[in-house]
C-alpha cells in the first residue's frame, strides 16, 4: 500500500516559541477534519528562543509532526530544507504566523488537480482580502511588485505571499536549483526577509511549469519580522542577482527531469520525529 501522504505542510520557524503552539494546533485541527493523509514539517532556522523546546514537547503528542533543525541561514534556505525533505504528493509552505489562514488551502488545491504544477496565494486581484495592513506596507509591496514585473516576472500580481503549494516533482526540481539561498548559503544574523519567492517563480516559468495565482484572505500580523527598509533593499538586490544568474547561464534547465533530492549539511531530520 502506498503510504505517501497526500499533503505535506512546511512551516519555517525562527524564534517562534510564542506563536507556534497556536499555529500548529490550528493546522492539526484542520487536518484532522480532512479525508486525506498529511504530514507537518517544522523547520527551525537556528532559533535562539525556546522554539525547539516547544517543538520537542509537541511532537510527543502528535504523530505527524517532523522537526528539522538548521543553523540560522534565513527563511529561503529554511523553506528549501523543508520542501526537499517533504514526502507528500502536494507540498505547501506557509508562514508560521498563518497570515493566510490554513483554510484558504481549499481554494488552491483544486487547481493542482486540474493540471497546474504550482499554485500561489495572492493578496491582489478580484476576490483577495487584506485585513489590517498598514497603508505604507501596502504601498511598499505594490512598488516592489512593479519592479518585479518590470525586471523579472511580468505575469504575477503578488510574488511575496508566503503560502504556495507545489506538486512534489515540481518542488524537488525547482528547489534543487535555487541559487540565492541554496545549498551554499552561509549563516546569517537576525531575521532575513528575502526575494527567494521571486527566484522560485522565475525558475518555474523558465522551465515551463504551469503556475496559477489565486486571490485569498490575508491578515496582517503586528508581530511581523519584516524590516521595511533593510528587507526592501535586500529584495531588490535579489532581483538583480536573479537576472545576473540567468544572463550568465548559471541556472541549469532540465525540463522536468526529476530525481529525489536529499537535504545536505545541517539539513538533517533530527531525532525528534513524533512517533519514534
Amino acid at each position: 500500500m502506498d503510504k505517501t501522504p497526500f499533503l505535506s505542510i512546511v512551516i519555517p520557524a525562527y524564534n517562534e516559541a510564542v506563536r507556534l503552539p497556536l499555529t500548529l494546533n490550528h493546522i492539526l485541527s484542520y487536518l484532522a477534519q480532512q479525508s486525506y493523509t498529511a504530514e507537518l514539517l517544522v523547520i527551525d532556522d537556528g532559533s535562539v528562543d525556546n522554539t525547539v523546546t516547544v517543538l520537542e514537547e509537541m511532537i510527543h503528542q502528535h504523530q505527524n509532526i517532523v522537526v528539522i533543525k538548521n543553523q540560522h541561514r534565513g527563511k529561503g534556505y529554511t523553506v528549501r530544507t523543508g520542501m526537499l525533505a517533504a514526502t507528500g504528493k502536494f507540498i505547501l509552505f506557509s508562514d508560521a504566523d498563518l497570515a493566510v489562514p490554513i483554510e484558504e488551502l481549499e481554494k488552491l488545491l483544486p487547481y493542482l488537480a486540474s493540471g497546474y504544477d504550482i499554485v500561489i496565494a495572492s493578496r491582489e486581484g478580484q476576490g483577495a482580502c487584506r485585513i489590517g495592513e498598514p497603508y505604507y506596507r501596502h504601498i511598499m509591496g505594490r512598488v516592489f511588485n512593479l519592479i518585479v514585473r518590470m525586471f523579472a516576472l511580468g505575469a504575477f500580481q503578488d510574488t511575496q505571499c508566503g503560502f504556495k503549494v507545489f506538486k512534489r516533482d515540481a518542488a524537488q526540481h525547482i528547489f534543487s536549483q535555487v541559487l540565492l539561498y541554496g545549498a551554499n548559503m552561509k549563516q546569517v544574523k537576525g531575521p532575513a526577509v528575502t526575494g527567494f519567492d521571486v527566484e522560485l517563480l522565475f525558475l518555474a516559468m523558465k522551465q515551463g511549469y504551469k503556475v496559477k495565482e489565486v486571490p485569498i484572505k490575508w491578515i496582517y500580523k503586528a508581530e511581523t519580522k519584516v524590516n521595511p527598509i533593510k528587507d526592501t533593499w535586500r529584495n531588490l538586490m535579489d532581483i538583480v542577482r536573479i537576472r545576473w544568474y540567468d544572463l550568465t547561464g548559471q541556472y541549469s534547465v532540465r525540463n522536468h527531469v526529476v530525481t529525489r533530492v536529499v537535504p545536505n549539511s545541517d539539513e538533517q531530520v533530527n531525532p525528534y520525529r513524533s512517533g519514534s
